[in-house]
């Protein structure tokens, strides 16, 4: 299994993940979970195990912000995929399944370098 970054492709943070994956040889597949969505079963695997829904959708995104008040407080498991199903958008990228099974969210130089360089 090869590296997967999910994101979009336009994202500009999603982009300078890549250059990096590329400048430092590291072997991935992107996926633009616009073009392809995450399965509502990933989804309910990954939200916990990155420390919840809240940590799961960046709420200081522009999408978040122009959310209906009513649509911000999702109560459960089923409403956030549904939340999230319809606006891909809210997922906090780029997010980063190793081939270990590991998930990890964001980008900075630090956190590849520990995350793809310490491998080595």
């Amino acid at each position: 299994m090869t590296t997967r970054i999910y994101g979009l492709d336009k994202c500009d943070t999603c982009r300078k993940a890549r250059n990096w994956l590329d400048r430092f040889k590291v072997p991935y597949e992107f996926v633009d979970y616009r073009a392809h969505p995450i399965s509502a079963v990933a989804l309910k695997e990954w939200a916990p195990a990155l420390g919840g829904w809240e940590k799961f959708v960046n709420r200081a995104s522009t999408t978040w912000r122009s959310l209906p008040d009513a649509r911000k407080a999702p109560g459960s498991a089923a409403e956030w995929t549904l939340l999230i199903k319809e606006y891909p958008a809210l997922i906090r990228r780029p997010l980063v399944v190793k081939d270990d099974g590991s998930l990890h969210q964001g980008f900075s130089d630090a956190l590849f370098k520990r995350l793809f360089l310490a491998e080595a």
